[in-house]
């Protein structure tokens, strides 16, 4: 069994996802008492989210590749970066390091050509939905059809995110919001929807959507098990 590298705490509240799991997903395939080897270093968010908010992705992309080779230092075979929005700066983690970093959005574009879809809704911070790093590579890389919220419906998703789901707060109200932005986006021909931030399947689960839901919370912790034991 190879050693994952979790680079985590973008937020806490979705690593902790992450442990749980890739634990429990080693267990289903081992079975009895196996765990999964795991190396964690976990910043405090609070940095990257000031870096966010005044555009310091070179720096934000300097911290986590110094961290990334911590933890390369301490092990790891590969890194997991639990957090889709920093993957922004997943060139600057790569160059930090000489293992691979197992990009989200790749292993959620395979699941999504997987099961036969082309067009999908986006889910997730505004820098996610709104910059190329993310949608334009599920675009490029993978050919995939990418629908985004309209500019106010961006704002609530992002809101809850900060606000609620990266505090622990799980609220209905928000819930509702976030349903009614998934039924708009599948009026619109989205054949599936994207939770493209690692927090989002804290609030949004399978029975919340009539449209197929990609968790790529979930998804990551999976790929990462399945490297981990190939």
């Amino acid at each position: 069994m190879k050693l994952i590298g979790l680079l985590g705490g973008m937020s806490w509240e979705s690593t902790i996802e992450y442990y749980r799991i890739i634990n429990q997903e080693v267990r289903r395939r081992l079975g009895r008492q196996h765990s999964a080897k795991i190396l964690m270093y976990s910043v405090d968010f609070e940095d990257i989210e000031q870096l966010q908010g005044s555009g310091g992705w070179d720096r934000a992309g300097q911290l986590l590749g110094s961290e990334a080779a911590r933890l390369e230092r301490g092990g790891a075979d590969f890194i997991l970066l639990c957090t889709n929005t920093m993957h922004k700066v997943a060139a600057a983690i790569e160059q930090a390091v000489h293992i691979p970093l197992l990009h989200i959005a790749d292993a959620t574009a395979e699941r999504v050509k997987a099961a036969k879809i082309d067009r999908v809704g986006l889910l997730g911070t505004r820098f996610t939905m709104e910059e190329e790093f993310y949608k334009g590579r599920l675009a490029s890389k993978h050919g995939l059809e990418v629908l985004v919220p309209n500019e106010d419906d961006r704002a609530i998703i992002d809101r809850v995110i900060y606000a609620e789901l990266c505090q622990g707060q799980i609220r209905e109200p928000s819930r509702r919001d976030y349903v009614r932005i998934i039924e708009r986006l599948a009026a619109q021909g989205a054949g599936a929807v994207i939770l493209g931030c690692t927090e989002i399947g804290l609030l949004i689960k399978p029975e919340h959507s009539r449209l197929p839901v990609f968790d790529t919370t979930q998804i990551h912790a999976e790929a990462g098990v399945a490297l981990a034991l190939s």
